[in-house]
């Protein structure tokens, strides 16, 4: 099973934080680096040094880095109009060297919307679904023609469809616990199918339901790949998986039953038993982004026993 750090930089982190952590993904083995895209912090935290952008992050530590996949869980369609972001996804992406992913979501945090003065539409989903054939459709586009689009949301008149990702085809996630639209979607447009803080019944439910999908639709279900993306703290002993539980303020009875929390031999047990009902990739939500240490250990002791 691959594994990847997820981090929330919404909850306070500087891009310096964020690079430390990139970083130490690349030095430590992990297959990916992906981040958030959100401008508010959520619970009861104070966010400093305040917000920053997914997508200038991931310019960033495109340069900065030189193996790791970069990417978003997800890229928030109210925030980009989606001409703009198949330009800005496929510059970080030439930028990176072809190692970019585009998790793309409909959006949800009202609030944060309501902060920084942007819109939030009702009909978000139907804009998500024009916005992925909008930006897949740029993508495709021959070099020297040109691509239009006459959709109720967005209208695209004669583009140039410029420029290109370095690796032809950026991978495209898409999420959600939605029972039929959200497969359609995944079905129809992605190469990974994520499945965001799930139990492993509801999990195993949602994967076959985009597996159907993809099949209606003309795909073999294994044509995606299936994650989940679960919060991680793991400890050397009870006493560390505590105090790293006490930091982030959540409980450990909470987070053994709803991520990946424990020795590391109980989460390679966990993450067994997700890759039983066919993940293949964890997303390893990290909240704790000072706490290299924590990266360090699950390389060391959980990862190395799963490659």
């Amino acid at each position: 099973m691959d594994l990847r750090i997820f981090t929330e930089p919404q909850q306070g982190a500087s891009y310096d934080t964020l690079l430390k952590v990139a970083k130490a993904t690349e030095d430590l083995g992990f297959d990916a680096f992906f981040r958030s895209d959100h401008y508010l912090r959520m619970g009861n935290v104070d966010g400093l040094p305040g917000p920053t952008d997914a997508w200038i992050t991931l310019a960033g530590l495109a340069r900065e880095t030189k193996r790791i996949r970069l990417g978003t869980l997800m890229t928030a369609g109210t925030f980009r109009l989606p001409g703009v972001l198949a330009i800005q996804v496929a510059q970080v992406d030439q930028m990176s060297g072809g190692r970019v992913e585009l998790g793309l979501g409909a959006g949800w945090f009202e609030e944060e919307h309501k902060a920084y003065g942007i819109p939030f539409p009702k009909e978000k989903f139907a804009r998500l679904e024009e916005q992925l054939a909008i930006v897949t459709g740029l993508w495709a586009t021959e070099v020297g023609k040109e691509f239009s689009y006459d959709g109720t949301h967005y209208q695209l008149e004669k583009s140039p469809a410029l420029p290109k990702p370095a690796q032809g085809k950026v991978p495209v996630l898409i999420g959600g616990h939605g029972a039929t639209r959200t497969p359609r979607l995944a079905a129809q447009y992605a190469d990974e199918f994520n499945m965001p803080f799930a139990s492993l019944e509801d999990s195993e439910r949602q994967f076959g339901r985009v597996r159907a999908a993809a099949e209606a639709a003309g795909r073999k279900g294994e044509d995606l790949v299936y994650s989940n993306a679960l919060v991680a703290c793991v400890g050397k002993n009870d006493t560390e998986v505590a105090r790293r539980a006490a930091t982030i303020g959540r409980e450990v009875d909470e987070l053994k039953a709803n991520g990946l929390a424990g020795s590391p031999a109980e989460v390679v047990d966990k993450l067994g038993r997700y890759a039983a009902i066919g993940a293949s990739r964890a997303y390893l939500q990290i909240l704790d982004l000072d706490d290299l240490d924590h990266v360090e250990l699950i390389s060391a002791q959980v990862q190395s026993q799963l490659s």
